[in-house]
């Protein structure tokens, strides 16, 4: 999926291999735990061969960033400081690529999705800026938050129905959301001062907003609660905010508490420790919000480019953000509805946990490179799945050859099997591409 995306931006965009130094993947769904992005490269280079193109540069950086859905973003962050810095005029390409699998009837199972976007990124921006000086950044450990320990393949008890090889991570869903709320609050906070400027203003001012987005409610989450903690430092707002926790059946006092103080969140250790709700009163201040006719109005004005898209989508982890601004950017050239210099928002997040909140501001004539993004054409040669297929290609990857032929992208065409002394591919995958 990564070299599918990185040769089509490659395509779409007539862009010279050759200018291009850096090649980040992001990702935590890499099947080789030695190599990633130079795997990427070496598709690529042998579909550009296959075409008569010229290969990507061989004085390139190939580095792989994993932090759980983070990771793209990071990438992100290190290919911008490249061309900011070191780059010598070149440019760089980050592709975030992942496959979000959930055991059948766990709670994350209707949230899959796999999937993967590249982008390209240059000293003078086609579609959007990113104001590294201004971005917030936040971390902690959160122990028993989504994990995927090595070591769980050799438990008993782990996915047992599952006869193919599996990826299911290990997670706590309550505790889990309240990691993400409350480590996007901290980023969001860091960044709102480095902006030198106020919660509610941002709000105001960002003409889109975008968070990680493994499913449609966790985004909405994310807006309230935040808006909920930017009412607690407006001083203006304290009107609002008493009926808002008068009507939730909590103290006013408790959300302001809760905004100004270290939320307490601890790694949690053995069964059910680190469920409590420490934001208890913010979450039930922005559980009622969700529910208002002014906020509903907010989410369908900073919100609302490119929703109905993610919703095909599913969870792509590291890709979804970068999905989820394809999709939005793709959908306002149609609309006519964003503006060159449009501010905007993009808050990405990681399990485990870590979080970055990004300003970004819409690039002149960016209209021409986002009317090239595809996401109409990337979901547009769907295959309905019953049941019946659906969980035995879940659990035993039973592929009918007649259900899926690739065209025009990458395939596995067989893996390794030789572990001799001499000479040793086991496991390894060569790819081919299907012109």
């Amino acid at each position: 999926m990564a070299a599918n995306a990185v040769l089509r931006l490659l395509r779409q965009n007539e862009i010279d291999p050759r200018q291009i130094g850096f090649l980040g993947l992001g990702t935590e769904s890499s099947t080789d735990n030695a190599a990633g992005a130079v795997i990427v490269r070496g598709m690529v280079d042998q579909a550009l061969g296959r075409m008569g193109l010229p290969k990507l540069s061989r004085n390139l950086e190939v580095p792989e960033f994993k932090h759980a859905c983070l990771g793209g973003i990071y990438a992100l962050k290190a290919a911008s400081r490249y061309v900011a810095l070191d780059g010598g005029g070149r440019a760089a390409i980050v592709v975030s690529a992942d496959i979000a699998e959930y055991e059948r009837g766990s709670s994350g199972e209707q949230t899959q999705g796999a999937g993967a976007v590249a982008m390209l990124v240059e000293q003078t921006p086609r579609l959007f800026g990113v104001d590294l000086s201004r971005t917030g950044s936040a971390s902690d450990y959160r122990g028993v938050d989504f994990r995927k320990p090595i070591g769980r393949h050799f438990i008993d008890g782990y996915a047992p129905r599952t006869q193919r090889l599996h990826d299911f991570p290990i997670f706590n869903g309550k505790y889990s959301v309240q990691s993400y709320l409350d480590e996007t609050a901290e980023a969001f906070d860091e960044m709102v001062a480095r902006l030198n400027t106020t919660p509610i203003r941002v709000f105001n001012d960002m003409r889109a907003i975008f968070f990680h987005r493994p499913y449609h409610l966790m985004a909405v989450q994310g807006l309230a609660f935040l808006y909920v903690r930017a009412l607690a430092h407006m001083d203006g707002a304290r009107a609002e905010l008493h009926d808002l926790c008068a009507e939730a059946g909590v103290e006013i006092d408790d959300v302001l508490r809760e905004a100004t103080s270290p939320s307490g969140l601890q790694p949690g250790a053995g069964t059910g420790v680190g469920s409590e709700d420490v934001a208890r009163a913010t979450n039930a201040a922005a559980s009622l919000l969700r529910k208002r006719a002014h906020f509903q109005q907010l989410l369908r004005d900073k919100m609302g480019l490119g929703s109905n898209a993610m919703r095909d989508l599913g969870n792509l982890y590291a890709a979804a953000l970068p999905a989820w601004l394809a999709a939005a950017l793709e959908e306002a050239v149609e609309s006519g509805c964003l503006a060159a210099g449009a501010q905007m928002l993009a808050v990405g997040y990681g399990s485990g946990d870590a979080a970055e909140a990004i300003p970004l501001r819409l690039a002149s004539g960016w209209e021409s490179a986002a009317s090239k993004i595809g996401i109409a054409d990337a979901l547009g040669k769907p295959l309905d799945l019953d049941q019946e297929l659906y969980e035995e290609l879940h659990d035993r990857r039973r592929i009918p050859d007649a259900l899926y032929v690739p065209r025009d992208e990458f395939a596995i065409a067989r893996v390794g099997t030789l572990y001799r002394s001499d000479f040793q591919d086991l496991g390894i995958e060569y790819y081919e591409y299907v012109a």
